[in-house]
C-alpha cells in the first residue's frame, strides 16, 4: 500500500477552492443516461442502483471496508466499470463521461468550478478516481453527498445563503473523495509529485514556499544538485515549461490569492519580488488579459465588473 505524506495531502487538499458547485440530484430509470460533457470538474455519488461509465472509468482501486472494525482491505488495478451504491467518481473533465444505468439508479452530480487558484490539482491528480465504498469510508461526507441538491429543483424556494452552503458542503465531498482515495492506497507511488523526480520535487517546493525569491536557473539548480544545463532540460521534460516560466506561473497563482483576499497591488507586488508595481501589472496582464485591480473587481463583484 502506498504511504502517503499527512503533509503533502494536507497542501493538495488546501489548495482546493471551489467557485462554483451546481448539485442536483438525477434519478436514471432503466436503461437511461446521465451525460458529463467535458470542460468541467464533475463529482458523482451513487446514492442508489448501479451505473456503468462509457468510456470505462479505467484501472481503479477497489476498497472493501469493514465497518465495524474500520479496517479496509484493497485491490489495486481492479477493473472499475461498474459503480453501485456508496461509491464515488471524480473526473477532471479532460473527456466526457456517459453514465448507464441497466436497472435504475438515484446519483447527486455536482458539476464543479475550481478558482483560478486550484489550477495545480490538475497537475496531480489523475483524469478519473474511483472510491468505492465511499459511505464506509467517509460516512459523513456521504450523508452530505445524499442531501446535495434539491429532489425537485422546480418546486424547491431558494433560500438566503443556499448556494454558498451547497458551494461548502460541495467541497467538503470533494476534499473527502480525494483525501479516501489518497489514504487507502490508491494514490500512486511518490503521489503528489508534480514532477515524478525527488530532485525536481525539491526545486518546485521551494518555489511555491518562496515565489517573491529572485529566482535564477543557478539557483534552483543548486537546489536539484544538479549543473544548469542538466537541470533545464530535466525540468522542462518532467514540468511541460521552463523554469522561469514555472516560476512565473506560481507568482500569478499566488498574486491572485493575494488580490482575492484584499492585498494592495502594491504590497502584491512587493511580496512577490517585483521591482515596481509597473512591472508586476504588466506581467499579471501577459497571465491574465487584466490589470490586477480589474482582476479583483471582476472576481470579488461580477456585476459591477
Amino acid at each position: 500500500m502506498t504511504t502517503i505524506d499527512a503533509a503533502a495531502l494536507e497542501r493538495v487538499l488546501s489548495s482546493v477552492d471551489v467557485r462554483l458547485g451546481v448539485a442536483r440530484r438525477d434519478t436514471l430509470g432503466s436503461g437511461t443516461v446521465a451525460s458529463l460533457p467535458a470542460g468541467s470538474v464533475w463529482l458523482v455519488f451513487v446514492a442508489g442502483g448501479a451505473v456503468h461509465g462509457q468510456p470505462p472509468l479505467g484501472q481503479a482501486c477497489a476498497l472493501d471496508v469493514d465497518r465495524v472494525s474500520r479496517s479496509v482491505a484493497f485491490s489495486p488495478n481492479a477493473a472499475q466499470d461498474l459503480l453501485v451504491e456508496g461509491d464515488a467518481f471524480l473526473t477532471l473533465g479532460r473527456q466526457p463521461v456517459t453514465l448507464r444505468s441497466d436497472d435504475g439508479a438515484s446519483l447527486m452530480i455536482a458539476e464543479l468550478q475550481l478558482s483560478d487558484t486550484a489550477a495545480e490539482l490538475r497537475d496531480v491528480l489523475p483524469e478519473f478516481i474511483t472510491v468505492t465504498d465511499f459511505a464506509g469510508l467517509e460516512p459523513a461526507a456521504a450523508a452530505l453527498a445524499r442531501n446535495l441538491g434539491p429532489a425537485t429543483p422546480d418546486d424547491w424556494p431558494l433560500r438566503s445563503g443556499d448556494p454558498v452552503i451547497c458551494r461548502l458542503m460541495t467541497t467538503t465531498v470533494l476534499l473527502s473523495v480525494i483525501r479516501a482515495w489518497a489514504e487507502n492506497g490508491c494514490a500512486p507511488a511518490g503521489w503528489p509529485s508534480r514532477s515524478g523526480d525527488p530532485f525536481l520535487d525539491r526545486v518546485v517546493e521551494a518555489i511555491h514556499d518562496q515565489p517573491g525569491r529572485e529566482w535564477t536557473v543557478e539557483a534552483l539548480a543548486g537546489i536539484s544538485a544538479m549543473s544548469r544545463s542538466v537541470f533545464a532540460e530535466r525540468f522542462h521534460r518532467a514540468i511541460g515549461r521552463s523554469p522561469a516560466s514555472y516560476v512565473t506561473e506560481v507568482r500569478m497563482q499566488s498574486a491572485k490569492e493575494l488580490l482575492t483576499s484584499g492585498h494592495a497591488v502594491s504590497d502584491v507586488s512587493q511580496q512577490l519580488g517585483y521591482a515596481s508595481d509597473e512591472g508586476f501589472s504588466r506581467a499579471f496582464r501577459r497571465a491574465t488579459g487584466a490589470t490586477p485591480s480589474s482582476w479583483r473587481v471582476r472576481k470579488l463583484d461580477p456585476v459591477r465588473a
